[in-house]
């Protein structure tokens, strides 16, 4: 094929495709509590409280451990924080079902959640650095895809076998990706694929880096890392408990519904993305405004339609417009920051931001679907939705430019 001809390209792939598959491994991990909600509750083991405790305290971990480990990926070859992170992740993953207590699996759980926190800032980074700017975005959109489907990859798992042994093949899979990580980027390194250095900071850490990250729309884009935390994360973290619980389904039902569901949505980034670039002509500000009202329509939809399969679909589209937003971010905004020698640090700091509302959320949630009830829990989203809109309205006249992407496509 032409395309592998071309040396640029063909390290680009092979780059992205390495990632894509590590992330994977990652969004397949961090989704199957989720997927086996249902299964946890009905045998006993924890109820919906303690659930919520032990995701916070998952989020809160990745939330930190991705401030950390974003500055410190900045510094440290992406080959020790890709490889490390993942089997040492896999280790924690695999204590969580023998833990005989809410606090012992809440703290292997949690360090499941740190140490999968060093996976995506330096990995964006490394993918920044080392390929050209459209080949930067197309990976993200790997990415991306990859974190989408580790959702329904996880509830089919979840529909197949017992919720101790999905851990133990999440496990198993971490610690394999985590070797082959390793092994591979070694071999890209002494080829010249993966370079490292090659863009440094302004300064470190000081008014100058504050300035250069302002003129890149960083507090506008924290706001929407924030909100789309909340529903990429939290919202389908109890989508399964939903099924089951609002709509009626059985825990198996509610599994195999989960697994279409996020499978539709895996394919959010590359919708989204040809929304921003064929229709809204790469104007970065209508593309989010949009994803964000057509989430608040669908939000109200689903509050207001009760038949079970209008419900789940509306409720997909909602979530599907939400994650929109949040593909500008991490395919579009994130790897636009090569320049500034930021990437790792800067994609951690958004990273933790929204982490940190998913962990404040996913408490609350727990606790609001059995105080104001799941329909009033839909009004809230919605209510999130609208916010989103109107930051994303705050743009004003002021259009976002990523200038090397921008002029490479």
């Amino acid at each position: 094929m032409n395309l592998f001809k071309n040396e640029k390209v063909k390290n680009a792939i092979c780059l992205g495709f390495l990632c894509s598959v590590a992330y994977l491994a990652v969004y397949y991990a961090r989704n199957i509590l989720g997927a086996v909600n249902p299964q946890i509750i009905e045998g006993g083991f924890y109820n919906e409280a303690q659930l919520g405790s032990i995701s916070s305290t998952y989020f809160v971990c990745y939330a930190v451990g991705q401030l950390i480990n974003g500055m410190i990926g900045d510094r440290i070859k992406a080959r020790y924080m890709l490889s490390f992170g993942l089997i040492l992740a896999g280790v924690c993953n695999f204590l969580f079902p023998l833990m005989g207590s809410q606090v012992s699996a809440s703290s292997a759980y949690g360090m499941t959640g740190f140490f999968l926190s060093m996976i995506y800032a330096p990995m964006t980074k490394v993918v920044a650095e080392n390929t050209e700017p459209l080949y930067a975005t197309r990976c993200s959109l790997g990415f991306t895809f990859a974190s989408f489907f580790g959702s329904p990859l996880a509830g089919f798992t979840a529909v197949l076998f017992t919720w101790q042994t999905v851990f133990t093949i999440s496990s198993v899979s971490l610690a394999v990706m985590g070797c082959i990580c390793f092994v591979t980027f070694l071999i890209f390194e002494r080829k010249g694929i993966v370079k490292y250095g090659q863009y440094k900071p302004k300064e470190k850490f000081g008014m100058g880096s504050v300035k250069e990250l302002l003129k890149h729309n960083i507090i506008r884009f924290s706001f929407f890392s924030i909100i789309t935390g909340v529903i990429r994360t939290t919202v389908i973290f109890w989508f399964p408990t939903y099924l089951s619980q609002y709509l009626g389904y059985s825990s198996d039902e509610s599994s195999m519904i989960f697994s279409i569901a996020t499978l539709v949505i895996c394919f959010t980034s590359f919708i989204t993305i040809f929304v921003y670039e064929k229709i809204f002509k790469r104007n970065m500000e209508r593309t989010i405004l949009t994803m964000f009202s057509v989430s608040s329509v669908a939000f109200l939809l689903v509050f207001l339609v009760k038949m079970p399969i209008a419900n789940i679909a509306l409720l997909v589209v909602a979530i599907m417009a939400s994650n929109g937003s949040a593909s500008i971010v991490w395919s579009r905004y994130c790897p636009s920051l090569r320049d500034t020698g930021m990437v790792s640090s800067v994609t951690g700091y958004l990273d933790f931001l929204s982490y940190m509302a998913a962990a404040a959320s996913s408490k609350i949630f727990a606790n609001a679907a059995t105080t104001i009830g799941w329909g009033n829990l839909i009004l809230v989203w919605m209510g999130l939705m609208i916010v989103g809109a109107l930051v994303a309205l705050s743009f004003g006249k002021e259009r976002l430019k990523i200038k090397k992407i921008e002029s490479a496509n």
